[in-house]
């Protein structure tokens, strides 16, 4: 007895490519419990690695490049304004700007401003001056928002991954702008830990403009104080 004819199989359609999951849709951070992630000093070598841990939480970061490394590494600029992060200015090079004369001061911010112009076509909004230094003279030479932090993980003086994330989850409160650096190693590992315990407690992370309703104060010494629960 003959064997009945087997039904000829479609070929398996290819796999589509992965993709990296969609930035979230802006909040409305008086409603919600809203968190600025910042990272300062970069882009360097682990903020690709970076990127791919926002992506998995559908989180939206600020960073505050330099301007040299922008230089060095547009691509991953480029990369974080596709995914829907926001670009500060943290200067060319990392210098004090209160030891600089005024013209310095500018050509310094516009040097980098150009930088990131050229790697993803945007122009930063806001400015976070290196080590938070900064007086009448440097707020003069600036139009935008002077930004800096409410919690500061210390991630450049304790290189423990575990401390990192204690610091930034302890710290976090509705309106909280959060400061990391992305050059250091155990600060990119600590990130998912922050991320997976911050959206338990119903946290979305958003960039510092989103933070203030896309427009933060002239110079914002921490987060947003009119955020729901703010404790500050």
């Amino acid at each position: 007895m003959q064997k009945p004819a087997v039904p000829a199989q479609k070929p398996a359609a290819p796999a589509a490519p992965a993709q990296e999951p969609a930035a979230q849709a802006s909040a409305d951070c008086r409603r919600i419990k809203c968190v600025a992630l910042t990272f300062d000093d970069g882009p360097g070598r682990y903020t690709g690695t970076l990127l791919r841990h926002l992506a998995a939480y559908r989180a939206r970061a600020t960073f505050y490049v330099v301007g040299r490394n922008v230089a060095e590494n547009p691509g991953v600029v480029r990369r974080a304004v596709e995914a829907g992060h926001e670009i500060g200015n943290h200067t060319w090079s990392h210098h004090d700007l209160t030891r600089l004369p005024a013209a310095a001061i500018r050509a310094d911010l516009a040097r980098t401003d150009r930088a990131v112009e050229r790697a993803a076509g945007v122009t930063p909004e806001t400015v976070r001056p290196p080590y938070g230094a900064h007086n009448t003279a440097v707020r003069r030479q600036t139009k935008r928002p002077v930004v800096l932090w409410s919690v500061d993980t210390e991630d450049w003086r304790h290189r423990d991954s575990s401390a990192v994330a204690r610091r930034a989850i302890k710290g976090a409160a509705p309106g909280a702008v959060i400061l990391f650096h992305d050059i250091h190693p155990t600060t990119v590992k600590a990130i998912p830990k922050v991320l997976k315990s911050l959206s338990a407690r119903g946290y979305r992370f958003v960039t510092v403009s989103e933070l203030f309703g896309g427009k933060p104060p002239r110079l914002a010494y921490g987060g947003r104080r009119d955020a729901p629960g703010s404790r500050r």
